[in-house]
């Protein structure tokens, strides 16, 4: 017979006639687990679990299964509305891969819904892992509504686990070697953070069979697309903006760029700066086209003489091409003609936000900005008596956001997932409403290029 167990995160098997000499398991069990001469047992990945069970049931191999520690759910499901066609048809989907997959919606499409249709139909313990605090709060008191039970949190001060739990990213990734048998259902909002050396590691020390990964961009820069299906499965289903934006899920949109040339004296301070930085990067032979291109120049700064100097003309050409005054009175300009729609714009950089705050005396949530005070800005924005709300990156994902029917992107990165986010909370619909989204693009600068790359999504084309 076959024992298993959870320690520390992993699963440890042993056959009590085998193990001590280290003799193979039987079946293919071996291709997941490793020989521990420590305590003269098989190791493997706790996230191999189900794999695991199944090759045992296969080959009709009896097992004492001393791991799990997950419970089988009696829920009292009440959500007070209907899924769409579509969250119907990304349940379906996820239950015929196994319920080990990932699901891609847009921003403002149930996610966060289609998460609670899982979870009823997989009746088992459950962790959601979130990447906020925000988002914490938002997910805990959604599922307290809908199954009317006890849900716990593990992050921001609580350590209180429930059947249902919900956990931040960072939190789950110190306790889940402690708690990863505990746990039938895995969910994981936002996993496009997921891949990598750290948080991938939640997925590896987690028991749990079923899992469900929510994102509205699963495209990483790195590379690390791959990683999705060892640790969550495979995407089993997606929809694009268009798609929905055409079935009227979400508001018929537009998307307009505005190129805004430089004053002259911000010109002259951006060519001088920026030649610079870009001699600097030539001399050292530093390209941004490479993932580690950004490591490779903040060393060379820190070990050249003119690196210094080089930082500072680098963060100096940044600076005028995302905060010029000719955005400013762009801004201006887009405030006047939408007075009477509910407007958010977006900045790159705490700075900037604040800048266009102080300009334009309008409220500003930004990472510094304490919970209260954000919950009463959204609230006022919400409401109406306060038009306009100004961020950097705070409300990018996951928040939930007022409906506006306005956005300005006064700067960002190359990113295409954080264009797509930002367009996505402008699209909840609305009778007769149709979004807008402003680009400001500094003319003469990087900006045009960065413009460009993040523009690289079927919503833009």
């Amino acid at each position: 017979m076959i024992h298993l167990a959870f320690q520390s995160g992993t699963l440890v098997l042993w056959d009590d006639a085998a193990s001590a000499q280290g003799r193979p398991l039987p079946g293919q069990l071996t291709q997941w687990c490793k020989y521990d001469t420590r305590i003269q047992r098989w190791r493997a990945l706790a996230s191999d679990y189900a794999s695991i069970l199944a090759e045992l049931y296969h080959q009709h191999i009896p097992y004492d299964d001393q791991a799990r520690a997950y419970e089988q759910l009696t829920l009292d499901f009440r959500p007070g509305k209907s899924p769409r066609d579509y969250q119907s048809a990304a349940l379906e989907a996820w239950q015929n891969v196994g319920r080990r997959g990932i699901v891609v919606l847009p921003t403002g499409t149930g996610k966060s819904f289609l998460a609670q249709l899982c979870i009823a139909a997989a009746a088992r313990s459950t962790l959601v892992v979130v990447p906020t605090l925000d988002l914490l709060a938002q997910w805990a008191l959604q599922l307290r509504n809908a199954f009317h039970c006890p849900v716990g949190t593990i992050g921001g001060g609580s350590h209180d686990v429930q059947p249902i739990t919900v956990s931040t990213y960072d939190s789950a990734l110190l306790q889940m070697e402690f708690i990863g048998n505990r746990f039938g259902v895995l969910v994981v909002d936002e996993c496009h953070h997921l891949p990598g050396p750290m948080y991938s590691q939640i997925a590896k020390l987690a028991l749990a069979p079923w899992r469900l990964g929510l994102t509205a961009t699963p495209e990483r820069q790195d590379n690390l697309d791959a990683e999705y299906a060892s640790l969550l499965g495979p995407i089993c289903f997606r929809r694009e903006i268009t798609e929905l934006s055409e079935a009227t899920v979400l508001a018929p949109y537009e998307t307009v760029t505005l190129d805004v040339e430089l004053d002259p004296d911000e010109q002259e301070e951006y060519n001088r700066t920026h030649s610079i930085y870009v001699d600097f990067l030539h001399r050292n032979q530093i390209s941004f086209g490479t993932p580690q291109g950004w490591g490779f120049f903040l060393r060379a700064c820190a070990r050249q003489p003119d690196g210094r100097e080089a930082l500072n003309a680098y963060l100096s050409q940044r600076r005028v091409a995302r905060s010029s005054r000719a955005k400013l009175r762009q801004i201006h300009e887009l405030l006047q003609v939408h007075r009477h729609d509910r407007t958010i714009i977006f900045t790159a950089d705490n700075a900037t936000a604040y800048r266009i705050g102080t300009t334009f005396c309008l409220p500003v949530i930004t990472h510094h900005t304490k919970t209260p005070e954000r919950i009463a800005f959204l609230d006022a924005f919400r409401d109406g008596r306060y038009p306009v709300l100004v961020t950097s990156k705070v409300l990018n994902e996951g928040v939930d956001v007022p409906a506006a029917s306005v956005g300005i992107i006064v700067s960002g990165s190359g990113s295409v997932r954080e264009h797509v986010q930002r367009l996505g909370r402008i699209l909840r619909p609305a009778p007769g409403k149709t979004a807008l989204l402003y680009e400001l693009v500094s003319l003469g600068t990087g900006e045009t290029y960065v413009s460009e790359r993040r523009r690289n999504h079927p919503a833009y084309q």
